[in-house]
């Protein structure tokens, strides 16, 4: 797929489908960025519209599907992405800074005796909006974190100490308290909402989770859905979901690999009216 407006912009000229779809219009790449955005809700209603259609002239048979899911690149540098740790590491660093300069601007006339000349209002402006930038940040990884905290159990005055049904203290200490995310959890300034996902070919980038479900007859994808998680594992309920209510009906079979392999998902699935096929690992090794 070609999901870059730039990409589509040139495309336009030089790939004949892309002329074909286009009518022979050439759209700038901010005109196509600022349709897509302008238009959103209606292009995600009018992919409903067009499966259902394919379903009305056969294309769609809802025999087999296959559901898997592809990483694609966030708008977003992983470079300006900066880990908990370094947050406060960072935020001391500037705050340090920032007194530093406000001292100095205090003995200004003084000081640019000896010293050369300094902006010092835009200097402690800009560390100023570094800081913003940086503690906006790190409220986001603790917001996300204290959610999954709360959703494991925990609150905010367990003192680390994992209880029972009945409140009692039960099993080992957690390593961090309430809220606290880890030191290498990290955070992107562009994009919050992307995440740092590995890449096939290897390495890291801020990138999205894209799950689609395509139906076997003639490949058209009959579901279509985005998530910041890395992990396939859980998405199984949410794209047989999205399948039923595209098209209303279930397939009569659905194909996964083995990223989704999850047995808190298959006892949820087990009364599901379709035939799920899962993966249990890679041909060769050895099968649990």
């Amino acid at each position: 797929g070609v999901f870059s407006s730039r990409k589509i912009a040139r495309k336009l000229h030089e790939d004949v489908a892309f002329r074909v779809l286009g009518a022979e219009n050439f759209p700038a790449h901010r005109t196509i960025c600022d349709f897509r955005a302008l238009h959103l809700k209606e292009l995600g209603e009018l992919f409903v519209q067009v499966v259902k259609l394919a379903r009305e002239l056969g294309l769609v048979k809802l025999g087999t599907v296959a559901i898997d899911g592809t990483k694609i690149k966030a708008n977003a540098s992983r470079h300006k992405a900066m880990s908990y740790k370094r947050m406060l590491e960072a935020e001391a660093q500037l705050r340090q800074q920032i007194t530093d300069l406000l001292s100095r601007a205090g003995t200004a006339d003084e000081a640019q005796k000896h010293e050369p000349a300094m902006d010092l209002p835009a200097e402690i402006k800009r560390r100023k909006d570094r800081l913003d930038a940086i503690t906006q940040a790190k409220a986001r990884l603790e917001h996300r974190q204290r959610e999954a905290d709360t959703a494991q159990g925990r609150s905010k005055d367990d003192e680390r100490k994992p209880r029972n049904k009945d409140g009692k203290p039960a099993g080992r200490h957690y390593k961090r308290d309430f809220g606290v995310p880890k030191d290498n959890a990290q955070e992107s300034f562009t994009d919050s909402d992307s995440r740092i996902m590995k890449r096939a070919a290897g390495g890291f980038d801020q990138s999205y989770n894209a799950q689609t479900a395509v139906d076997e007859h003639a490949h058209i994808i009959v579901a279509a859905e985005v998530i910041n998680m890395a992990a396939d594992s859980g998405q199984l309920p949410a794209m047989l979901a999205a399948i039923e209510a595209n098209l209303a009906a279930c397939p009569k079979q659905v194909l996964a690999d083995a990223g989704y392999r999850n047995e808190a998902v298959f006892a949820q699935l087990s009364t599901y009216e379709s035939e799920l096929i899962v993966a249990l690992g890679r041909e060769g090794k050895a099968q649990s």
